[in-house]
């Protein structure tokens, strides 16, 4: 008996180490998982830290970068004169003239180039390059138009001649040298104002998938000597570069009027300018890839230099449309409004003298006497008070000088 229990006490103890084991291995294997995911968040934090410390060191170093870039001296923009060797006279925008050092770092450089130069010293550290147009875009208009031939009404005559003229040559430049001749450079359009004239030059730059490049010309008369005529330059230069293009005046007879033996420095300034376009005009092809449409209401102001045979060679009037052109004008006008028995051959014989602008005026108006009584259609009667407003309007600007 004694023998018989010492074994079963020997079994039991075993029993008991085995079952300790066992423990011990889920509470090591809870304190290993428990390990494990202590582990993942101190990764997981360890790896915000970092991207927040590479996000801190990015943000010093362009904080440093831009303080570092304040505290260097600005540098002045001139134009290079002449150059030769390491020496170059340079242009300031005041007119001054300086004789300074070029850095060995700018190369290329040339004479009618931009350069930055140092304030102090003026030697010249940098060549400005000339793709950059910062100056230019001042006084241009540099877009791809919208516009389409469908959009302009009562202008068909005017159409087929700016098309033979100014798109013809850009898209089918082989017919003309199958016939040997030449296509004119550039066209004038002239007429009272709102008849059009920017519309056409935008809806040939259309058609042709040409840059248009719109500058008034007023804009190109500077105050210092010489300022205009680089300006008109640096247009042409861009228009080249961003061919096929059309440079379209407007009010070239600020800059093109008559020119006169004697006359003020500023009238001076304006001849200066005036040769440099015509030199300008002069340096492109017929059958090349830039178009020139100039645009006035006075074409009696013009010089006969500007529109002889070889620039401005192809005179097309813009006038006021006729009964049949009013038509058409109303019905582009009035195609996306919402009408309600309008009759249009009524409301185009109360118009007569009126433009392609008044005659949009017009449906404006009548849009909005509609939105003022909150209707969702325009009627006949709105039309009949908007052209008297139109109409009345422009008395008031007759007496007062401003029109035409």
């Amino acid at each position: 008996m004694e023998k018989s229990s010492s074994e079963d006490e020997i079994v039991y103890s075993e029993t008991i180490d085995l079952s300790n084991v066992e423990e011990e291995n889920k509470y090591l294997t809870q304190a290993i998982n428990k390990l494990e995911e202590e582990n993942k968040v101190i990764s997981n934090t360890l790896n915000k830290l970092e991207q927040e410390s590479s996000m801190l060191r990015e943000l010093f170093n362009n904080v440093n970068n831009e303080l570092n870039n304040l505290k260097k001296p600005a540098l002045l923009v001139s134009e290079v004169v002449s150059i030769k060797d390491d020496k170059a006279i340079v242009k300031l925008p005041n007119g001054n003239k300086f004789y300074c050092y070029v850095s060995q770092d700018v190369e290329g450089l040339n004479s009618g180039d931009a350069a930055l130069v140092d304030q102090k010293s003026l030697n010249i550290v940098q060549k400005l390059d000339v793709n950059e147009n910062f100056e230019v875009e001042k006084y241009i208009i540099l877009e791809k138009p919208k516009e389409e031939w469908k959009s302009i009404g009562g202008l068909k005559d005017v159409i087929q001649e700016v098309r033979e003229v100014i798109e013809l040559p850009l898209k089918k430049p082989e017919l003309f040298e199958k016939i040997g001749i030449n296509p004119p450079k550039g066209i004038l359009l002239y007429g009272p104002p709102g008849t059009g004239k920017t519309l056409l030059a935008k809806a040939a730059a259309r058609s042709t998938d040409a840059t248009f490049i719109e500058v008034v010309g007023s804009e190109l008369v500077q105050k210092f000597i010489g300022e205009g005529a680089k300006l008109v330059k640096d247009i042409f230069a861009l228009a080249r570069r961003k061919a096929p293009t059309i440079v379209f005046i407007d009010e070239i007879d600020a800059l093109a009027s008559k020119r006169m033996e004697t006359g003020t420095s500023g009238e001076r300034e304006v001849n200066r300018t005036f040769m440099q376009l015509l030199a300008e005009l002069d340096g492109f092809k017929h059958l090349g890839n830039v178009k020139i449409i100039g645009a006035t209401n006075r074409k009696d102001m013009l010089d006969t230099a500007i529109i002889r045979p070889g620039r401005l060679d192809r005179i097309i009037e813009v006038g006021l449309p006729d009964e049949e052109g009013r038509l058409e004008i109303l019905k582009v006008h009035t195609a996306n409004m919402s009408l309600e028995k309008i009759k249009k051959k009524e409301l185009v014989n109360l118009m007569g003298g009126f433009s392609g602008a008044d005659i949009r005026a017009v449906c404006t108006e009548a849009g909005y006497f509609a939105i003022r009584e909150e209707r969702s259609s325009v009627t006949h009667e709105d039309f009949l008070m908007a052209i008297d407003k139109v109409y009345r309007d422009e008395e008031d600007d007759e007496e007062s000088g401003f029109f035409g």
